[in-house]
């Protein structure tokens, strides 16, 4: 069976990741040590506009937002979705949290994953578990 991987695509905008065998490598860990299998999975990289019109169209949220995940897995504890991560939103974020542009980059692409992993985000509890696992899978990539 060939080894399933990630792919990276824009929208809208000119963007490369720095190293994407690397990010590969680390989601590839993460997903693995949560006990699931990687099927497919798509980032795709995009300018505010594009994920405004994501989110109005599938979600009926008329709201910027970083990140939006879509997940197609059809058994479970499988991997198979799509990942759509506005970079402008990324950036001001970076600087609104005072962190580096690459710091929240990672930390919105596992965010996505993560969300594709079963966490949810929805109550407070939600929240502060999603951020301890943010934590925890930025250490080890």
């Amino acid at each position: 069976m060939p080894r399933a991987t990630i792919y990276y695509f824009t929208e809208d905008i000119e963007f490369k990741l720095p190293d994407p065998q690397s990010t590969t490598d680390w989601i590839r860990k993460v997903i693995r040590q949560e006990g699931y299998q990687l099927i497919s999975l798509n980032f795709i990289f995009c300018s505010d506009n594009y994920l405004y019109a994501k989110n109005l169209e599938y979600l009926h949220h008329d709201t910027l937002t970083d990140v939006i995940t879509f997940s197609y897995a059809e058994k479970p504890q499988t991997i198979e979705g799509e990942i759509y991560m506005s970079i402008e939103r990324v950036r001001d974020n970076a600087s609104r949290y005072t962190s580096s542009f690459w710091d929240e980059l990672y930390t919105v692409m596992i965010h996505g994953v993560l969300h594709l992993l079963g966490y949810k985000d929805d109550t407070l509890a939600e929240k502060e578990t999603m951020r301890e696992k943010e934590r925890a899978c930025l250490l080890v990539r």
